[in-house]
């Protein structure tokens, strides 16, 4: 029979500790709130789930100062990171490739200060352990895990086991939030189910060993090669550090099997084109692909992110990427509950907020996934045979799978191009909601949008002003805005007045002479002049409005005090 205990109240109790827990616990340290985070496990990653960092987190570790820890990470970023796809390594045919540049070679894009990262989870959670600690604000619990909780008016009463002991102790918290992945236990004890496909496919990685694979074949070194047989489709692999570790997936279908290590070995040779070369298996970890959103994101104290609200294909790299906007989405809003001037409508909106995105995400990976495996449905036999006939279809065809898979390497869309429409912490301002694309990304100060990206100096971005509180952007010399800035201290809102009236592309990029910027980096209000409404403005962007129809949880907190 195991022993309890009743530990220290703390404001945030996070249950697990992964990317997603990670990146809510550091950006809560980050604003200067504790935290106690929980992780079942060592915390130790054998099978990394994601390897890229897309371009929003990237923007997110800018402003946390981690870029320089992502860099040196581990992986090698001199490595060609091409996309090819192929019959197999050695002796097989390449129907067709898209190039990339090395990671340290790739130029950023003009809409941000920052890039895409290669930076598998084994890598990054690290990283982000140390920027976790760096605050001093979380208590970081390995082997520790989340039985239950009681949700109450004042807090949520949290009962915790250590894995190890079996000694139980329980915790008392403000706000506790979900972070344990696919299985997650908060979600099943809030009821919560989720919608969608359950099993797109059944499918098996393998972390090898291989050292020199690229000289075991003729085939110019990529990043990721796509294996396609007269079956279609069969498997990929990933340079998983670019060195010598790499990630072979062998995908399935709708069909549950399990594979031997001893079947997946002959698979991987099969693709390498050869049986004369060594490697070793590091780990082999079976899985399914899921399209699946959570019907709700929780109640009013008790949350859920990252893969206990959204479970995606990996094709794209949204997963851990949507993951931490939720994180960061959360984190404003749990600060500005929790030092008192964010009202009962702020964490409702989360769900509004996120939900949306995670829907768009999770069907557009599937889509990407249905282009991969595309060859399953109609593949001509003559692109495998040899001789001019067999060149002519390999062309037709390849050059078709290149363009279909483009999608999927061109997003930058998906990751910065996300907005909150409809949110009631969100003033709109009557303009239309411009097209949502995938491929291509023009920036906009329209409310609900990623406020945009402008140098205003070498390596100085207009980004990087803003996290601490609201920032209000001014574009225009001459415009009066005492009556908001009082407005705003009255309330006990932190909000800082960003002159940027000298820079004629700020005001080019910022399209309106005042722009009201959240503490997530998203636009909450713009126009011309102060608001007639000034009072109401703040109350709504705060989360101290009226409830909107929007709105699907009960947030009401004695700690939200609207003035």
């Amino acid at each position: 029979m195991s022993s309890s205990s009743t530990s220290r109240s703390v404001p945030v109790l996070i249950v697990g500790a992964g990317p997603i827990g990670l990146a809510l616990a550091g950006d809560l340290g980050w604003r200067g709130i504790e935290s106690l985070l929980i992780e079942r496990s060592d915390g130790q990653v054998h099978q990394p789930k994601m390897d890229m960092i897309g371009i929003r987190s990237m923007e997110f570790c800018r402003r946390w100062d981690i870029i320089d820890w992502v860099h040196a990470a581990g992986y090698n970023r001199a490595y060609p990171q091409d996309c090819a796809w192929v019959s197999q390594l050695h002796g097989g045919y390449e129907f067709g490739r898209e190039a990339f540049p090395s990671v340290q070679d790739e130029v950023k894009p003009a809409q941000s200060p920052e890039k895409r990262e290669r930076c598998p989870q084994n890598f990054f959670d690290p990283v982000l352990t140390r920027f976790v600690q760096r605050s001093g604000k979380t208590d970081l619990r390995y082997h520790t895990e989340y039985l239950s909780h009681e949700e109450s008016d004042d807090g949520v009463r949290v009962r915790l086991r250590h894995v190890q002991t079996g000694v139980e102790e329980t915790v008392h918290c403000q706000y506790l939030i979900g972070c344990d992945g696919g299985a997650s236990k908060v979600r099943e004890a809030l009821g919560i189910r989720m919608s969608g496909i359950p099993a797109l496919t059944y499918t098996t990685n393998a972390i090898f060993e291989c050292k020199g694979l690229e000289n075991l074949h003729d085939k110019r070194p990529a990043y990721r090669y796509i294996f396609i047989g007269p079956e279609g489709t069969y498997a990929t692999v990933v340079a998983i550090n670019g060195r010598d570790q790499w990630r072979f997936s062998i995908v399935g279908d709708e069909t549950m099997r399990t594979l031997t290590e001893e079947e997946v070995c002959k698979v991987f040779r099969r693709a390498v084109g050869r049986d004369d070369f060594e490697f070793k298996t590091l780990s082999l970890l079976p899985w399914v692909r899921r399209q699946l959103v959570a019907d709700g994101y929780g109640t009013a104290r008790v949350k859920i992110a990252g893969d206990a609200a959204h479970l995606t294909s990996p094709t794209g790299g949204f997963g851990m990427n949507m993951g931490l906007q939720d994180s960061v989405d959360l984190s404003w809003k749990l600060e500005a509950v929790l030092r008192g001037w964010g009202g009962p409508q702020l964490l409702a909106s989360y769900e509004v907020e996120r939900r949306p995105v995670a829907i768009r995400n999770v069907n557009e990976a599937t889509h990407n996934l249905k282009s991969m495996l595309k060859p399953r449905e109609s593949l001509s036999a003559a692109v495998f045979e040899p001789g001019a006939a067999g060149d002519a279809a390999r062309k037709t065809f390849g050059d078709a799978y290149t363009e279909a898979m483009r999608r999927e390497w061109y997003t930058i869309g998906i990751h910065l191009g996300f907005r909150y429409e409809g949110s009631p912490v969100v003033a709109p301002d009557g303009t239309a909601e411009p097209q949502d694309t995938v491929s291509t990304y023009e920036q906009t100060s329209r409310p609900g949008h990623r406020a945009p990206h402008v140098w205003l100096a070498p390596e100085v971005s207009t980004l990087d002003s803003f996290g601490r509180g609201f920032a209000l952007v001014k574009t225009r010399a001459g415009v009066d805005t005492s009556a908001l800035e009082r407005a705003a201290a009255q309330r006990g809102m932190p909000l800082t007045v960003l002159d940027w009236s000298a820079h004629a592309d700020v005001r080019q990029a910022y399209e309106r002479a005042l722009v009201l910027v959240r503490p997530d980096g998203h636009v909450a209000w713009r126009g011309e002049d102060v608001p007639a409404d000034i009072a109401d403005t703040l109350a709504r962007v705060s989360g101290c409005g009226s409830p909107s129809a929007a709105d699907t949880t009960d947030t009401q907190t004695k700690e939200t005090a609207c003035n």
